[in-house]
């Protein structure tokens, strides 16, 4: 028997990340476990982008950056409650995504990832590489992606249905 408890739903804000949190949502459900969404906010080195000692991102940039992902975390997870799980909504700051969200799963012992895939082409791919890749390919829990647009086995209409018999 599968036993969830924790299911992380991983969100950068595109459409890929809110077919990955429904997903999320709905598993959490219907195992009674507790959503996780995290958003990570990554971090550039002092100097970064910028040419002879003019850094464009400075420690403003980057505070107003984490509070913009906060604030948006809790429009998203105020926009997905309307009865469901519990939801433990989480902002970190890490250089490398992957390596973050690895951690945040093993710290709070998740028992599944829930993240979206954007399916770029092979040369997007070789020059930015896959935060999801890397995430499938090195994380101790199982990993679901959900590719956008999905092929959604999430449907409404037959919750409700289901739910009324």
């Amino acid at each position: 028997m599968i036993t969830l408890k924790h299911i992380l739903v991983a969100t950068d804000f595109s459409e890929a990340s809110d077919a990955a949190c429904a997903y999320g949502r709905e598993l959490a459900s219907r195992f009674g476990a507790t959503l996780h969404v995290l958003h990570v906010v990554q971090t550039f080195p002092p100097g970064a982008f910028g040419t002879e000692g003019f850094s464009v991102i400075g420690p403003e940039l980057q505070q107003q950056m984490e509070g913009d992902a906060r604030r948006r975390l809790k429009d998203l997870v105020l926009d997905a409650y309307d009865g469901g799980p519990a939801i433990t909504p989480a902002v970190v700051t890490a250089a490398a995504p992957a390596a973050a969200i690895i951690e945040y799963a093993n710290e709070y012992r998740v028992d599944l990832i829930v993240m979206g895939t954007h399916g770029r082409g092979a040369f997007a791919h070789l020059l930015m590489g896959s935060v999801a890749e890397r995430v499938v390919r090195l994380a101790a829990c199982p990993v679901l992606t959900v590719k956008q647009p999905e092929r959604d086995f999430v449907h409404q209409d037959a919750l409700i249905a289901v739910a009324e018999a």
